[in-house]
């Protein structure tokens, strides 16, 4: 990733729902979910959707794939991991101990996809 890609990604990001919905998909790996629910659990018109997808899409954030009549959108996570790695490539000037408390704020729960169908049921 260069500082052109990252700036239109951060772009892209720099919007509420536009946001929001790359949050909700992320949660929607590796299944997805159709542009329709999105809007849906987002609160915006489908056409506001759409339009919000495709600048995602146009960065590299996001990918549809058409299913029958919906299109179904899933994060681009490796597009969106090479993001991070650009913005903490030079961390604190490569002392890797100022940049420590940064990981400890950041709190993983791995889980497998199974794991996050079962927490969604649940909800």
């Amino acid at each position: 990733m260069d500082e052109t890609d990252a700036l239109d990604c951060l772009a892209a990001l720099a919007q509420p729902t536009r946001l929001q919905a790359f949050r909700l998909l992320v949660t929607r790996e590796p299944e997805g979910i159709a542009a329709g629910e999105v809007a849906r659990l987002v609160e915006v018109p489908q056409n506001t959707m759409s339009t919000h997808l495709a600048a995602l899409a146009a960065c590299g954030l996001v990918r549809g794939a058409r299913q029958s009549r919906s299109i179904v959108y899933h994060a681009e996570l490796e597009r969106f991991r090479a993001l991070l790695v650009y913005l903490m490539q030079d961390c604190c000037g490569g002392r890797p101990e100022v940049c420590a408390e940064l990981f400890t704020d950041i709190k993983f729960k791995p889980c497998s996809p199974a794991d996050k169908r079962k927490e969604r049921r649940r909800a």
